[in-house]
């Protein structure tokens, strides 16, 4: 991409696609989501499933834990710090909903595919054994 990655995206698509070539989405076809790169190098992202079912509670830390779970399976988020390296960009994750990430620098090749930030994911094995890449597909938000 000629322009800088700063700024706030929306999700278009993530497909995860299994070596046979068969495409998935995690979160279903109609997931939501925002990226944002700040100036400062500073980065966050959010990702959530389509008619997620509301918890029978008031408190996001109370309720029952099994539908809770349910309901947080459907979601991801970290934040972090960021740096474009070529055609790649670096998350450094200082916290995560899924835990193992924080810590972590994960490396995203990205694309440019007719306007969108296309960032992909090196291979890796899920807990079938399967290998996948996940394309998370961003329109830079106008607004």
């Amino acid at each position: 991409m000629s322009e800088s990655l700063a700024g706030t995206w929306t999700l278009v698509a993530w497909r995860r696609i299994a070596e046979d070539g068969t495409v998935s989405y995690p979160l279903g076809e109609k997931a939501s989501g925002l990226l944002s790169y700040a100036d400062n190098g500073r980065m966050t992202v959010q990702i959530t499933g389509a008619n997620r079912a509301e918890l029978d509670t008031d408190d996001p830390l109370g309720g029952d834990e099994g539908a809770r779970a349910e309901a947080y399976s459907t979601y991801l988020a970290y934040f972090g710090t960021y740096e474009v390296q070529g055609q790649s960009v670096l998350h450094r994750i200082e916290g995560s909903l899924y835990p193992n990430w924080a810590g972590q620098c994960q490396i995203r090749p990205f694309t440019d595919e007719s306007g969108d930030l296309v960032l992909s994911t090196p291979p890796m094995r899920l807990a079938d054994g399967s290998t996948v890449v996940n394309e998370l597909a961003w329109r830079r938000d106008k607004r």
